[in-house]
């Protein structure tokens, strides 16, 4: 199967049967055609079984300290921060990647770990602590949480909601972002696939998808970004949708 007929499958199933590993290692696979999904999984079993640790400050310890799996703090904008192949090869990632790998590691293990979405910073939860998976796998009270926060966004601006579990479409979709904006930094020719990406998670809000329409016409895709315009059109009430029409004909309009 296809590496986006694959990720869309993933994303349409259950979403708790939608594991991280395979979801990140399918989105690589845009970039990395030859990679091989299941024997990069094979890795992780591996690196599970090496890992002897039964909870997860042990792990923490194993991935971050022992195996040297670290934040890249010298190149933070690389998209190979969030290809999860590349994560696995150079042991660099960014925190999302760096927090999927911990989760996905723990579940083989039995260790019950989830993502937490905190603007600015990606973190590991067990429901009693929290892991900075970018910063060495250091544990994290709320209040160390709080000023991790602080370091990228005002501190008054922080919420209790923001240490909450995040399921696994919504840490798809973040990994999806990062690289949508990595690339239209350093490579915009590369931006498209992951905006398509984007666009295939279920239940897409209307603003986003015209959002990420507005991307792919900034990319010169307009056919797409047309498509995608009417498909919003089709769904909102008829003075809202008469606007829409008319901005995907003026998508049309420049694909000829």
């Amino acid at each position: 199967m296809e590496s986006t007929e694959q990720f869309a499958a993933l994303v349409s199933g259950p979403e708790a049967e939608l594991t991280l590993d395979r979801a990140a290692l399918v989105i690589a696979a845009h970039a990395h055609p030859a990679l091989d999904v299941d024997a990069r999984l094979h890795e992780l079993d591996q690196l599970a079984l090496g890992a002897h640790a039964t909870d997860a400050h042990t792990l923490a310890r194993v991935l971050f300290q022992e195996r040297g799996f670290t934040g890249n703090t010298v190149d933070y904008g690389d998209p190979r921060n969030s290809l999860f192949d590349d994560v696995l090869d150079r042991r660099l990632g960014i925190p999302i990647t760096l927090s999927v790998l911990m989760i996905e590691v723990g579940r083989r293990l039995d260790i019950a770990l989830h993502g937490v979405g905190m603007p600015g910073h990606f973190l590991v939860g067990t429901g009693e602590s929290f892991f900075d998976a970018f910063s060495g796998g250091v544990a994290l009270d709320p209040a160390a949480c709080v000023d991790r926060f602080a370091q990228t966004q005002p501190r008054e601006a922080f919420r209790a909601e923001f240490l909450a579990p995040v399921g696994p479409r919504l840490i798809v979709d973040r990994i999806l972002n990062n690289l949508q904006h990595c690339y239209l930094a350093r490579s915009p020719s590369e931006a498209a696939w992951p905006v398509r990406l984007r666009l295939l998670l279920p239940d897409r809000p209307a603003a986003v998808r015209i959002e990420l329409a507005g991307v792919l016409g900034r990319l010169g895709r307009f056919s797409e970004a047309a498509a995608v315009i009417d498909a919003v059109a089709a769904e909102v009430p008829d003075a809202r949708g008469e606007q829409l029409r008319q901005t995907a004909a003026r998508f049309r309009a420049r694909a000829n």
